[in-house]
C-alpha cells in the first residue's frame, strides 16, 4: 500500500511540475500566443482543471484500481490524499525553483516578508494553505458559469459575456512578483475573476426576476455594492406588486437584452464597448 500511495504522489507531482515548467518555456520557443491563450478563459479553465481537478479525480481512481485488496472507499480516500500531497509538493517545489531563478527579486521588497512580520510567519502561511480548500468551491462556481448561465441567456435574453475579460490571470507580468508571492497572487487573480463574473450574472438574474428591495435594512446596505440596482431601481420592501410590474415593464420588453438596470454604464458585452443608457 505504501508503495502504491508513493507512486500516486510521485506521478501527480511529476506530471504537474512538467507542465508547470513547460509553461515557462512556451514564450521562449516562440509560442507566446499559446501562453496568452492559456492565461484567459477558456484556455485558463483547461489549465486550472489540469492542476486542481484532474489530480483530485485521478488520485481516488488510481487508489481503487491499484489497491483492489483495500476497501473501495478507503482506497479512494488514500489515493485522494496522496494526489493532494503531490499538488502541495508541486507548489512548494515550483516556488523554490522560481525564487532561485529570480534571486534579485527575492532580495528586494516582498509581500510575504511584510505579512510575516504583521501576523507572524506561521499564521500567514497556515492561512494561505488553509485557503486552498476554497479551490473546489470556486471551480463549482466556474462550472455553473459555463453550464448553467448560457441556457438562460437564450431563454430570457440575459446578456452574454466574454468570459476571458473576467476570468484571466495577469499578475505574472508584475515586475518583482516571484515565487511565493506570485503563486498566491495568481490564485487570487483567478478567484477574483470568477467571483466578479458570477456576481455580474447574479445582478441580471436578481433584477430580472425579483426587483424588490430586502426588508432588512442592513442587508440592503451590505448588498448594494454587488447589486447596485437595490438603490437604482428595485421597488421598496413596503411597495406594491403594481410597482414591481411597472419596474419590469420599464426595463424589460419583447426585444433587446434583459440586463440589470445599471449594466450599460460599466460592462462590455460580447467584446463590444458599452453603449450609453437611453432610458
Amino acid at each position: 500500500m505504501a508503495i502504491t500511495l508513493l507512486t500516486i504522489f510521485a506521478v501527480t507531482a511529476a506530471s504537474l511540475l512538467v507542465v508547470a515548467f513547460g509553461l515557462h518555456g512556451l514564450k521562449r520557443v516562440g509560442l507566446a500566443s499559446v501562453t496568452a491563450w492559456l492565461s484567459r478563459a477558456p484556455g485558463l479553465d483547461l489549465i486550472i482543471f489540469y492542476f486542481t481537478t484532474v489530480p483530485m479525480i485521478a488520485g481516488p481512481v488510481a487508489g481503487v484500481r491499484l489497491m483492489p485488496e483495500t476497501n473501495g472507499w478507503l482506497a479512494a480516500g488514500l489515493g485522494f490524499v496522496a494526489a493532494v500531497a503531490g499538488q502541495f509538493t508541486t507548489i512548494i517545489v515550483w516556488t523554490i525553483a522560481h525564487e532561485l531563478a529570480h534571486r534579485d527579486a527575492v532580495r528586494g521588497p516582498r509581500i510575504v516578508q511584510v505579512l510575516n512580520k504583521s501576523v507572524g510567519r506561521w499564521r500567514n502561511h497556515a492561512a494561505l494553505w488553509w485557503m486552498t480548500g476554497a479551490v473546489p468551491f470556486f471551480s463549482m462556481v466556474r462550472i455553473a458559469e459555463i453550464i448553467l448561465y448560457p441556457p438562460i441567456v437564450w431563454l430570457v435574453r440575459l446578456p452574454r459575456y466574454n468570459h476571458g475579460e473576467w476570468v484571466n490571470v495577469s499578475r505574472h507580468k508584475f515586475d518583482g512578483l516571484v515565487g511565493h508571492d506570485l503563486i498566491w497572487c495568481l490564485y487570487c487573480d483567478w478567484m477574483t475573476g470568477i467571483w466578479s463574473l458570477g456576481s455580474e450574472m447574479l445582478r441580471n438574474i436578481e433584477s430580472f426576476w425579483c426587483p424588490i428591495r430586502f426588508s432588512s435594512t442592513n442587508k440592503c446596505v451590505n448588498c448594494k455594492t454587488d447589486f447596485p440596482d437595490i438603490e437604482g431601481g428595485w421597488v421598496a420592501a413596503d411597495g406594491t406588486m403594481a410597482e414591481v410590474v411597472a419596474v419590469l415593464e420599464k426595463h424589460y420588453g419583447p426585444t433587446g437584452t434583459n440586463a440589470w438596470f445599471g449594466h450599460p454604464a460599466r460592462l462590455t458585452i460580447e467584446g463590444e464597448e458599452p453603449k450609453p443608457d437611453t432610458e
